[in-house]
């Protein structure tokens, strides 16, 4: 069965305004801004996953369905978390796009070694930022066929 995007939630953990606001509009020209929740710090993400905090209030609360994670973080930064999801038996089946200025080769390949199920270099460019989410949208939301999230 092929899942319709709309009814998937989308966690963003992207702490820069300028770039949630240039990934927004992207996410608009695809059809998915209301499906984003946005935090700006990897520990705000981790409460939001864990229902703690400032959202263990939230009477809407849903874990998202895919996680798109910064690495620059302030606090606890995307690495950090990262490594957290994918070691929590109730998060670590949450598909976590790394979504980042780095081209470090080392955050790639550790980024891949905690596991993160892809890794994308945000695009300098809005047209090219578009077609990111729009793959990224086909990708995760059409084609592939994820687990159940609890």
């Amino acid at each position: 069965t092929v899942l319709n995007f709309k009814e998937k939630k989308i966690l963003f953990i992207e702490d820069s305004d300028e770039d949630f606001m240039i990934a927004n509009r992207a996410f608009k020209a695809n059809s998915l801004d209301k499906f984003i929740f946005r935090v700006n710090t990897g520990d705000k993400g981790l409460d939001y996953l864990l229902n703690k905090g400032d959202f263990s209030d939230t009477k809407k609360f849903s874990r998202p369905e895919l996680i798109i994670l910064d690495l620059n973080l302030p606090g606890m930064d995307g690495r950090e978390l990262l490594k957290i999801i994918k070691q929590s038996p109730e998060l670590k089946k949450i598909p976590v796009v790394v979504f980042t200025t780095s081209e470090d080769l080392q955050d790639i390949e550790s980024c891949y070694a905690e596991g993160a199920n892809t890794y994308l270099k945000k695009p300098v460019d809005f047209s090219r930022f578009v077609d990111s989410i729009k793959y990224l949208k086909e990708y995760w939301f059409r084609f592939a066929v994820l687990p159940r999230i609890i």
